[in-house]
C-alpha cells in the first residue's frame, strides 16, 4: 500500500489556476464518512467565504470552525478533510500558488501556527459577495471570449488583495517592512521541503543567507518560539499525519523523517506530544 497522503493537483482539474465554485444550502454533505484515506493535501491555496451557516473543517488534527461571514484559507500541504457544513451559502475557490503574489504569500504565510478565520463586517462581506458574484459570472461565460483568462485572473487579484489585507490587519502585519514574516515564510517554505534531511538551525540559517541569531530572532518575534522548536513541531506533525494515515511502522517512520537512529526519534515524539507514537495512532483511530 503506498504510505503517502493523497495528494489532488490543481492542473488536473483547469488549466487557468483557478477552480470556483458557489455553494448553497444542501449542496455540500452534511456527514462524511472518516474514512482514513478521505484526508488529503493540496498542491494549492484553497479559500472559503460562508455567507451564511456554520462549518467545520478537520486541518492536521485541528478543528476548525466557520460561522457566518466569515473568510478562511488553507494552505497547499496542509492534510484536511473536505468541509462539513450546516445550512451553508457562501464561496470555494482553488488557486494556483503561482497566480497568488509575494507580497500576499508573505501574508498567508507568515505565522507558523495553524491560520484562523477572519471575521468579515458587513460592509466587507457585501462588498466580498459583490466581486465574488461577478468573477463567477464571468468564470462561467464562454473561455474563448476575448480576454476571458485576463478578466477572470484579474478579478481573482481582486478578491486576493482584499483577503490579503484582511488578514494583514488581523494579524498585525506590515507589508512593506516585516522582514521578519518575510523570513518566516522561506523558512517554513524550507522546512516543509527539507525537514527530512535538515535538522540544524544552522543549516537553516545558511540556506536563507541569514546568521542563526537572526533567524531565531525574526521567528521569536512572529512566533514566539525558536527554529528548533519550530524543526521539532514540523516534524512531529508529519509524523502524526503518518501515524493516522498511514500504515506505515513507527520505526518506518522513523526512518522516513530521516532518523537513523529510530529510538530517538520515539523520545522525542514522546516528549513534544506527550504519548508514544503507537499510543497516538490508537488515540486517534478509534
Amino acid at each position: 500500500m503506498n504510505p503517502n497522503i493523497p495528494v489532488h493537483n490543481l492542473q488536473d482539474r483547469t488549466t487557468i489556476g483557478l477552480e470556483f465554485k458557489q455553494f448553497k444550502k444542501d449542496d455540500l454533505p452534511r456527514h462524511e464518512d472518516d474514512k482514513i484515506l478521505g484526508a488529503h493535501r493540496d498542491d494549492h491555496y484553497m479559500f472559503f467565504v460562508l455567507e451564511t451557516g456554520t462549518g467545520s473543517l478537520m486541518i492536521d488534527f485541528n478543528q476548525v470552525q466557520l460561522s457566518a461571514g466569515s473568510l478562511y484559507y488553507v494552505l497547499p500541504n496542509q492534510v484536511h478533510n473536505r468541509i462539513r457544513h450546516e445550512q451553508v451559502d457562501g464561496w470555494f475557490l482553488a488557486v494556483d500558488t503561482a497566480l497568488i503574489p509575494p507580497e500576499f504569500r508573505n501574508i498567508f504565510e507568515s505565522g507558523l501556527l495553524l491560520q484562523k478565520p477572519y471575521s468579515f463586517s458587513a460592509t466587507e462581506l457585501s462588498q466580498c459577495n459583490s466581486l465574488l458574484t461577478l468573477l463567477f459570472e464571468k468564470y462561467n461565460q464562454d473561455d474563448t471570449e476575448p480576454f476571458y483568462v485576463t478578466i477572470v485572473h484579474a478579478l481573482l487579484q481582486s478578491f486576493l488583495a482584499i483577503a490579503a489585507g484582511c488578514y494583514n490587519g488581523y494579524l498585525g502585519l506590515d507589508v512593506k517592512a516585516c522582514r521578519p514574516a518575510q523570513l518566516t515564510r522561506q523558512f517554513k517554505n524550507l522546512l516543509v521541503e527539507e525537514m527530512r534531511t535538515t535538522k540544524s538551525p544552522a543549516e537553516y540559517a545558511c540556506r536563507l543567507n541569514v546568521s542563526e541569531s537572526y533567524l531565531n530572532e525574526s521567528l521569536k518575534k512572529t512566533t514566539g518560539f525558536p527554529v528548533s522548536y519550530w524543526i521539532h513541531q514540523e516534524i512531529m506533525l508529519e509524523a502524526k499525519r503518518l501515524l493516522y494515515y498511514s500504515h506505515l511502522t513507527v520505526k518506518e517512520i522513523a526512518h522516513n523523517l530521516g532518523y537513523a537512529d529510530h529510538s530517538y526519534f520515539c523520545r522525542i515524539f514522546r516528549k513534544i506530544s506527550g504519548m508514544s507514537g503507537i499510543e497516538f495512532r490508537e488515540q486517534y483511530r478509534k
